[in-house]
């Protein structure tokens, strides 16, 4: 693993120039949740107002908490006590029938726990969580407006369908798939419905050469393992049109692959200081971009 900050230079946003809001969309991250809420933590320290937000895959788990009234301190002290791999399933018998190793329904049921049990109704926090119709490839958006009486949890479960690990779910004629296949496009929406300016967080990874190893037990199940590994950090370095670069954050997270359930302590705190310096590092600068738009 190697997450590094690029450099340890903070740029401060003057406070007349500071727009008063800004809706961060938490895009895509799998399992490497724990960068979303170093992102958010600094935008909380920078001053940074977010009324609304966005989550998407990994990022939906912590918009989620978040909506639901968890401190960002809480929620990284759930995201590092929780074993993730819990989650995972092995059963070859369900992939050739719903497309997934495990059916996601113990993932579900915990999430649906942290929430208690909440809709869209009852946050009182403007959220939106966004899936992938695999059928068209356009996104799904779930939100207060949208499907007020769905459980927070299962609109979470669909953003989080990576292909072979989790079922695929059906819902109101969309097959649900992981959101961050989506483009950049499908992102930069306006979501507050007021201007308030979008930018969006993007986890990228590489992959590393791996020792080449026989796989002796499930064999199947380990190459597609490796073959979503693999299709997950391509979609990671997905390009980035120069059109929305301005609005867009790209965090690093080394060569952990979305798909790593079983992430350690160390891990965990590296991906969060990862976010937490990007953003600082990052954010004045995309802002002072779009400030002739946005300025108050």
């Amino acid at each position: 693993m190697d997450i590094t900050a690029e450099s340890e230079t903070t740029f401060t946003i003057p406070n007349e120039m500071t727009p008063a809001f800004i809706v961060p969309v938490l895009a895509g991250g799998g399992s490497r949740l724990s960068a979303h809420i170093g992102v958010l933590t600094a935008l909380q320290e920078m001053g940074l107002r977010f009324p609304s937000l966005v989550g998407v895959s990994g990022g939906s788990i912590v918009g989620a908490l978040f909506a639901a009234g968890y401190s960002l301190n809480q929620i990284r002290v759930i995201a590092e006590e929780t074993d993730f791999s819990q989650f995972l399933g092995q059963s070859l018998f369900r992939l050739l029938r719903t497309g997934g190793l495990s059916t996601g329904n113990r993932f579900e049921e915990w999430m649906d726990n942290k929430l208690n049990g909440a809709t869209f109704a009852d946050l009182e926090y403007p959220f939106h969580v966004v899936a992938t119709d695999v059928r068209s490839g356009l996104p799904v958006v779930f939100d207060k407006q949208r499907t007020p009486h769905l459980k927070v949890s299962l609109a979470v479960r669909f953003s989080m369908s990576i292909p072979i690990i989790f079922s695929f779910k059906e819902f109101e004629g969309h097959l649900m798939v992981d959101g961050s296949i989506l483009s950049e496009e499908s992102l930069q929406q306006d979501w507050a419905g007021d201007g308030s300016p979008v930018v969006v967080f993007r986890l990228s990874s590489i992959q590393e050469r791996a020792e080449t190893k026989k796989i002796r037990y499930f064999p199947l199940i380990g190459y597609l393992s490796l073959l979503i590994r693999t299709f997950m950090t391509t979609m990671s370095r997905e390009y980035i049109s120069e059109h929305f670069w301005h609005s867009t954050v790209v965090i690093h997270a080394g060569s952990i692959s979305p798909t790593e359930f079983r992430l350690n302590a160390e891990q965990k705190n590296a991906l969060f200081q990862v976010g937490y310096a990007t953003t600082r590092r990052i954010v004045p600068m995309k802002i002072a971009k779009i400030l002739p738009v946005f300025a108050r």
